[in-house]
C-alpha cells in the first residue's frame, strides 16, 4: 500500500446515496484515497435511511433529515440545513480538509467558513446546471465561488469555468474499476437477464433514467426508427434517481411511448438497479446508448467499454476529449436519424470487434488510483496555502 508521509484525514461530501455519476466519483475517489493510506469519511444525505448504494471501503456518515420537502428549492434548502446539523455533531477540526462534490454540501461548507468553523474547502465541479429559479442559481454559484480550490473532471468544464465565470480550476480525472467491469461472463449475468426481463435481440441499454439531460426522448425516437430494421430490439433504461424534478419530461416520454404503439416489453424502465447487478446488466447489453445533451464526463461510458460493450455517444465535449471514432459511434444528439444510424453501426458485425478493442484501450488510461494520487498532490498544495495549516495540523494530530 502506498501512503504519503503524513496520512490525511479527509471529509468527502456528496449529494446523495444513489449511484449518480458525481456520487460514484466521490465514493470511488474516497476508496482510492483510503487505499493510499489516508483516512476518508464519506458524507451523504440519507433521509430515508437506506444507506449508500453499495458498501464503502471507507467510513460512511449518513446525513439524516426529513423525507418530505416542498419542491426542489425546499429540498435543497433542507439538505443544506441537514448537513449543517450533522456538522454541529461532528468534530470538523478532526479533518485536514473538506472536499465537496456538489452544490448542496458546498453551501454547507461555505456557511462553516463564514462561521469560522473551517478555514476553507475543496470543491469539484462536475458540471453546472441552468436554473430558472434564482435561489437555485445562487446556491450553485456560492458553492463554487466560496471554495478555496476548484477541481474539474474534464477540460471542457475547466474551460467553461475560466471563460464564462472567471474562476480557475485544476484538472483531475475519473477512473473505472476494470476488475468490477469486465467482458468476462459471470453466472450472475443470466440471472439478471431473467429477473429484469431482458429478452431483446439486440438489447440497447440507456443509463441515467428518463430526464432531459440524458436525452431519453431522443433515444426513444431513435429506437422506434431502429425497430424497422431490428423488429426484436429492446430498449432498457436503468437508473434515474435525481434530486431534480423531471416529472413533466417523464410524462412527455410516456405519451410518446404510448403513441409509438410498441409491444409491451419493447421498452423496459428498470429504475435503480442493485449495484451488484450493474456489471451483469452491462454485459447483457449489445450497445450502450448515451447521446446526452450535457455531461460532466460520462462515467457510464467507461464502465460500458470496460465491459466489452460498444458505446453510442454525442459528438460533443467532454466526450470528444477522451473518445474518438475508433472506440465509439458518434451521433448528433438532436437528430433521431443520426442516433439510429449510430446504433446500427455499433451493432454491425464488421464494426463491433474494433469498437470493443479500442474501448478497452481507452479504459486502460483511466484508473481510480491515478485519480487519487492526483488529488493527494492538490490536497497537499491546498493545505500548504492555508495560512495556519502547519500549526492546525500539529494541534489536531497531536
Amino acid at each position: 500500500m502506498e501512503t504519503s508521509r503524513t496520512p490525511l484525514r479527509i471529509a468527502m461530501l456528496t449529494h446523495s446515496v444513489n449511484p449518480r455519476g458525481g456520487v460514484v466519483h466521490a465514493l470511488q475517489l474516497a476508496e482510492g484515497l483510503q487505499a493510499l493510506g489516508h483516512e476518508v469519511s464519506l458524507f451523504a444525505p440519507d433521509a430515508r435511511g437506506k444507506g449508500l448504494f453499495r458498501p464503502a471501503a471507507c467510513t460512511f456518515h449518513p446525513v439524516p433529515g426529513p423525507v418530505q420537502c416542498e419542491g426542489v428549492v425546499g429540498m435543497v434548502r433542507q439538505r443544506i440545513e441537514d448537513y449543517l446539523r450533522c456538522f454541529e455533531q461532528t468534530d470538523m477540526h478532526a479533518f485536514d480538509l473538506c472536499h465537496a462534490q456538489d452544490s448542496i454540501s458546498a453551501n454547507a461548507l461555505a456557511t462553516l467558513v463564514e462561521r469560522g468553523v473551517i478555514r476553507g474547502y475543496v470543491r469539484t465541479v462536475h458540471h453546472l446546471d441552468q436554473f430558472d429559479d434564482p435561489q437555485l442559481h445562487a446556491w450553485q454559484e456560492r458553492g463554487y465561488r466560496m471554495a478555496d480550490r476548484l477541481l474539474c473532471v474534464s477540460r471542457t468544464w475547466q474551460d467553461i469555468l475560466q471563460r464564462e465565470h472567471g474562476v480557475r480550476a485544476e484538472l483531475v480525472s475519473n477512473g473505472v474499476d476494470m476488475l468490477r467491469h469486465s467482458p468476462r461472463p459471470d453466472p450472475r449475468d443470466q440471472a439478471v437477464r431473467r429477473s429484469q426481463g431482458l429478452t431483446g435481440k439486440p438489447l440497447l441499454l440507456a443509463v441515467g433514467g428518463v430526464e432531459p439531460r440524458k436525452n431519453t426522448l431522443g433515444i426513444l425516437q431513435a429506437f422506434v426508427r431502429l425497430r424497422r430494421v431490428y423488429p426484436q430490439a429492446q430498449l432498457v433504461i436503468a437508473g434515474g434517481a435525481s434530486v431534480l424534478d423531471h416529472a413533466g419530461y417523464q410524462r412527455a416520454f410516456q405519451t410518446e411511448l404510448a403513441a409509438a404503439a410498441l409491444p409491451a416489453d419493447a421498452v423496459r424502465i428498470l429504475g435503480q438497479v442493485d449495484d451488484a447487478d450493474m456489471p451483469s446488466l452491462f454485459r447483457c447489453a449489445d450497445v450502450l446508448v448515451f447521446p446526452s445533451l450535457k455531461e460532466g464526463f460520462g462515467l457510464v461510458v467507461l464502465e460500458a467499454m470496460a465491459s466489452g460493450v460498444p458505446v453510442v455517444v454525442s459528438r460533443i465535449a467532454p466526450f470528444t476529449e477522451y473518445l474518438d471514432g475508433d472506440c465509439c459511434a458518434w451521433v448528433d444528439p438532436h437528430d433521431p436519424a443520426s442516433m439510429a444510424a449510430g446504433i446500427a453501426h455499433a451493432l454491425a458485425p464488421a464494426a463491433r470487434p474494433g469498437l470493443i478493442a479500442a474501448g478497452l484501450e481507452v479504459c486502460a488510461r483511466f484508473s481510480w488510483q491515478r485519480s487519487a494520487r492526483r488529488h493527494v498532490e492538490l490536497y497537499a498544495d491546498f493545505i500548504r496555502c492555508q495560512p495556519v495549516a502547519a500549526s492546525f495540523q500539529e494541534e489536531h494530530h497531536a
